[in-house]
């Protein structure tokens, strides 16, 4: 096969029902020495589908075990051996797997070969949930919380296979999401389901060794390494221990008091800032590394209060967002309600209905400030389903607001939600939409395409940027700041 040209691999391939890969294998030139050369990796940039990496992986591994075939090792010789090559002070050992013979210079290697042979070939998938069942069964797209059930369920599994250790290495994570995606190859999002559901089932592990005190080979491994890559290595000596034990008491006093704090109904808030302040680390170290967001609430529920939601975001970006946005709605919401593509939406003519019954100014503005709100997803061309579910139930995993009788002083309901769970409840548009861009800054959440325009326009007036340069010419035009507003020339 190492002699064979690119022609000669293309028929190989066809006589093995791989005829999709052809054309692919033309291109690169793989020829049959390259063939022979592929790792895991370049298949996987090479094949797209998980079924035909798989075969295409087995046949080569046949064909190279077929060529090198078992060689007759003495099982226990020392480097006298006459079969052996002379290395002093070197024993060798062999080990048999399926007939295999493996040949390493010290039991521990091949004991390792052995158990990793063994762990690929005994590993099934979990048994899932219920819920997770029915999913899979459909064979639908899961959302973010489904995913993370997922990822849950197979990180246990990994666990127990490993008796107890957290520390699963590169090959054991590539057979458990290789069995998940040969099981569900629906599941393999454009060809880059691999790499997103591995990168997941990482980060899954970090989050469980992250909050461990007491497993010696999670402390251990944590004092050899860091917690951080490109972190210096902290000394271990028995003056710096105490240290850390302290600091990892006050976190963990802080979190306590944070929780107890927020049961109550009259609560210091100069205390419950400054415990979020000496917390800020711990914080955004989960949200950095995607722990669940029910994780990080629980923890640290005040994020659910709008003034903390604004103050984290002021902390990261040193920018006001409520006092930025009511400026915003002000400055705008008549040029918005002005606007021809408007005309006809279902907000403008609820809105118009309603002015006809309130004569009162403050309230006649609030209703235009919450009708241009609603309305800046149709301004942009944007789908509304992922800013505001008005009157309906929420459908997407974002962060988007519920809106309940927009127009109506005396009922009307405001809600930001985020993973299909409500966070916190608003007092009105202005505070909502302040919410909602504080809310995809804060989690750490990438902005859905079919909202970005919006939500970009939104930033370029938080942060103090002229209006983007991709909006519609006739959209740049409605929305020039008015003459009477132009005495706060700070927005731009």
């Amino acid at each position: 096969m190492e002699s064979w040209s690119v022609d000669q691999v293309c028929n190989w391939l066809r006589q093995r029902n791989l005829e999709e890969l052809v054309p692919k294998f033309r291109e690169e030139e793989v020829s049959g020495a390259a063939l022979l050369a592929l790792n895991d990796r370049m298949v996987q940039q090479l094949v797209k589908k998980i079924g035909h990496q798989a075969v295409l992986m087995d046949l080569i591994n046949k064909y190279q075990q077929q060529k090198n075939g078992p060689e007759p090792f003495t099982y226990y010789c020392e480097s006298a051996s006459p079969i052996l090559p002379a290395i002093s002070g070197r024993t060798w050992v062999y080990c048999v797997h399926n007939n295999i013979i493996f040949f390493r210079r010290n039991l521990r290697s091949c004991s390792a070969v052995c158990k990793m042979l063994h762990w690929k070939n005994s590993y099934t998938l979990p048994a899932f949930p219920y819920d997770v069942k029915i999913l899979l069964a459909e064979k639908k797209c899961p959302d973010h919380s489904m995913r993370i059930r997922i990822i849950e369920c197979l990180q246990a599994d990994m666990t127990k296979y490993l008796a107890g250790s957290l520390y699963p290495n590169s090959q054991q994570y590539n057979f458990v999401v290789s069995a998940l995606l040969q099981a569900y190859p629906f599941l393999d999002d454009d060809g880059n389901g691999f790499s997103v559901w591995k990168r997941a089932l990482k980060d899954r592990f970090k989050y469980v060794r992250r909050t461990i005190e007491d497993d010696e080979q999670v402390l251990r491994n944590k004092c050899k390494f860091g917690h951080r890559r490109g972190q210096r290595r902290k000394s271990s000596s028995a003056e710096n221990k105490p240290y850390d034990i302290k600091v990892l008491t006050e976190v963990r006093l802080n979190i306590n008091w944070l929780k107890q704090e927020y049961m109550k109904t009259q609560r210091n808030w100069n205390e419950v800032n400054n415990r979020m302040n000496a917390t800020i680390q711990i914080r955004r170290k989960m949200i950095s590394d995607k722990a669940p967001l029910q994780d990080i609430l629980r923890v640290f529920p005040f994020l659910r209060c709008p003034y903390q939601l604004f103050r984290e975001f002021q902390i990261l970006t040193h920018m006001n967002i409520y006092q930025k946005t009511v400026e915003i709605l002000e400055i705008y919401s008549e040029n918005i309600l002005s606007l021809y593509l408007v005309k006809n939406n279902p907000i403008t003519i609820m809105l118009q209905e309603n002015l006809k019954q309130h004569t009162e100014e403050d309230i006649l503005k609030y209703m235009k400030m919450t009708a241009a709100c609603l309305l800046l997803p149709d301004v942009f061309g944007d789908d509304s389903s992922l800013f505001a579910a008005v009157n309906e139930e929420v459908k997407v995993v974002t962060p988007v607001l519920e809106v309940k009788n927009p127009f109506n002083v005396n009922s009307c309901e405001f809600a930001l939600y985020v993973e299909k769970q409500e966070v916190a409840q608003l007092e009105d548009c202005t505070t909502a939409l302040a919410a909602l861009v504080a809310a995809f800054y804060v989690f750490d959440i990438p902005c859905p395409n079919r909202i970005y325009r919006t939500l970009n326009f939104l930033e370029s007036l938080v942060f103090e940027m002229r209006c983007p340069a991709f909006l519609p010419a006739q959209v740049k035009r409605g929305l020039e700041i008015p003459v009477f507003a132009s005495a706060n020339p700070s927005i731009f």
